[in-house]
């Protein structure tokens, strides 16, 4: 089974090292990104806090939270962004997929080509059953992503949490192994 690296036609999905501090601060420490994260924008010291959990998860053992990816473009090796497949339930092959990418790289289609090399590597090399994915329902270009990668939406929180400050309104969607092969069959 190979998880890292992963090759698309514009980019490389590999394990973080911890030279990717400064590149992934650069993004994931901009209010813009942050916004609909679970978390506030990050420092330069806390992603160096992360990135040796995010080493850590090559889904490898029973006890790995999932595959967390650096997204570089082929290119000129460019950090561009991250993405990760979290293992939720185990037995029941269950994942959930997550993506957050430089506002510079956004629009591009390079989330949903990364993200469709996840789905491969779920399905296809970890075995899951069905992966899921959520967003706040502002986010309009994360569930757009969602929607190219033949994820339906199955259900919408209105007002359920408060979110940093406000009430959330959320998305979730979903796909199954089985759908997703139909759909590649198709194109």
């Amino acid at each position: 089974m190979t998880l890292f690296p992963i090759e698309t036609e514009r980019l490389i999905l590999r394990k973080f090292r911890p030279s990717d501090a400064e590149a992934t601060a650069a993004y994931q420490g901009l209010a813009e990104v942050a916004r609909y994260c679970m978390w506030e924008p990050r420092s330069l010291e806390r992603v160096r806090e992360l990135i040796p959990r995010w080493i850590a998860m090559d889904g490898q053992g029973e006890n790995s939270e999932g595959l967390q990816y650096a997204v570089e473009l082929k290119a000129s090796g460019a950090l561009i962004g991250d993405v990760v497949l979290m293992f939720e339930d185990r037995a029941a092959r269950q994942g959930q997929i997550g993506y957050v990418m430089s506002p510079a790289f956004q629009g591009q289609g390079y989330t949903t080509e990364a993200m469709e090399a996840v789905l491969a590597v779920g399905f296809e090399q970890v075995g899951l059953h069905r992966m899921s994915a959520r967003c706040d329902a502002r986010n309009t270009g994360s569930w757009r992503v969602m929607e190219k990668l033949g994820m339906r939406r199955e259900a919408y929180f209105r007002e359920h949490a408060i979110f940093k400050g406000e009430w959330d309104q959320e998305f979730v969607y979903a796909i199954l192994e089985d759908e997703w092969r139909a759909a590649r069959e198709v194109n």
